[in-house]
């Protein structure tokens, strides 16, 4: 699944994260200054943000340009130097694109946060007293706006395209080394269906998971500190009162809440979804034997094996259904939370409506981010259940022992073994 794309995997990820996490660390603790030797300094303390798309042209967003390929390109030719793979090109380089691509996306809702504030006070300075505002000042507003959704949108499409042949290649590379050791793996039940179908199901699932992974932290990190400073507005919270960094520790302790929420109620459902492969598998492969044995696929075995199939659909609804049951509790309660955690704040008149705009957007951004095992759990439920099945070629080609129930369908398993 890995050693197919990426060069040594286990040495190639550690060595990514660690790399990322020194040249995150190196940039908040020096590296941004560096940029003023060439001039291109960092924004000036308690400067007010530029406006719109013109922030991505600043100074300080292009030597962070420059700082990302110089951290990229030094990475790049150490592996290519050290073990050098023939995706590799697609791997680092693909991989750093998305990246790349991820952090602009992020900034471009810190383009939009940044709009909300001027913007809303305008608003609310509009419906205060009549003519304090000109319907032009308005329209500039509305004409920023716009070219940060325009700029979004056209990164949207591109990435999305970009991702689609970064995926592509990914399941090339898997097919490619798995049918180059077919006569080792074709005797693993379902071993057609796993190479033609969980390998583009794997690459495009591990893609959007970590897409989604890497979009929280980034995110993390652009609105936290916004986040924190933003907490100097709010008086107090409900139940707490005033406590330093209150809208950063809401977030964090409500996301949590959230996270071990869903974990617990969602915990039988990686099992059912793989069961629900084995069952399908079964029934799938006695239809396929009969249409060549005539022997084969008799009503009695069909009927059996269907019922099986139709059980553990059955069961997997039930145990959906009061998993959904919190989740969409969770995210209803979710959608209101900042704003009832700002009554007091609200009630005490001590904010503009810009400056709760912000909160709200920000806060909103920092508890998704947090929560990102929330969003993604049924996702991480299907892809569990596939790598299992394409575990057992990995088990394979290392001489490890298949998993019992894989083991069944090798073995040949009576019918009620699969159910």
């Amino acid at each position: 699944m890995f050693v197919s794309f990426f060069p040594q995997p286990k040495l190639f990820f550690s060595s990514a994260a660690l790399w990322c996490l020194a040249g995150i660390l190196f940039w908040f603790f020096g590296g941004e200054q560096l940029g003023a030797m060439i001039g291109l300094p960092p924004a000036p303390a308690g400067a007010p943000p530029v406006l719109g798309v013109p922030m991505f042209w600043t100074a300080p967003f292009i030597w962070f340009y420059i700082y990302f390929g110089v951290m990229v390109g030094a990475f790049y030719l150490f592996w290519r130097l050290y073990a050098n793979h023939p995706w590799q090109n697609w791997s680092i380089l693909g991989s750093a694109l998305i990246l790349f691509s991820t952090y602009l996306g992020v900034q471009m809702y810190v383009a939009l946060n940044n709009w909300r504030g001027p913007f809303f006070d305008l608003f609310q300075k509009a419906l205060t007293k009549a003519g304090a505002v000109s319907a032009g000042e308005l329209y500039s507003m509305f004409w920023i706006y716009a070219w940060i959704g325009m700029s979004a949108m056209m990164l949207f499409v591109v990435t999305r395209f970009f991702v689609s042949h970064y995926i592509f290649r990914w399941r090339t590379a898997m097919n490619d080394y798995y049918m180059a050791n077919w006569e080792r793996l074709r005797h693993i039940e379902g071993a057609s269906q796993r190479v033609q179908e969980d390998t583009m199901r794997f690459s495009t699932t591990m893609e959007g998971l970590g897409v989604a992974l890497i979009d929280s932290v980034m995110t993390l990190i652009a609105f936290l500190p916004l986040l924190a400073q933003l907490s100097t507005h709010v008086t107090a919270l409900p139940l707490v009162g005033q406590i330093p960094y209150s809208l950063v520790f809401a977030a964090v302790g409500w996301s949590v809440f959230g996270t071990v929420l869903l974990m617990v109620a969602g915990i039988k459902l990686p099992g059912l979804e793989f069961k629900n492969q084995r069952v399908e598998a079964a029934y799938r492969k006695e239809l396929v034997y009969g249409e060549d044995d005539e022997a084969k696929a008799r009503p009695p075995t069909v009927k059996e094996l269907f019922s099986h199939v139709r059980r553990n659909y059955f069961t997997l609804y039930f145990h959906y259904a009061y998993f959904n049951i919190f989740r969409s509790g969770f995210q209803q309660a979710d959608a209101i939370f900042s704003s009832v955690i700002l009554i007091p704040t609200i009630a005490a008149g001590t904010i503009t409506m810009g400056i709760w705009q912000q909160i709200a957007t920000a806060f909103s951004q920092v508890s998704s981010s947090f929560q990102y095992l929330v969003n993604a759990w049924p996702t991480i439920v299907e892809l569990l259940s596939i790598y299992k099945r394409l575990h057992a070629f990995e088990a394979t080609l290392e001489g490890e022992p298949l998993s019992s129930i894989d083991r069944e369908f090798h073995e040949g398993g009576r019918v009620e073994d699969f159910a």
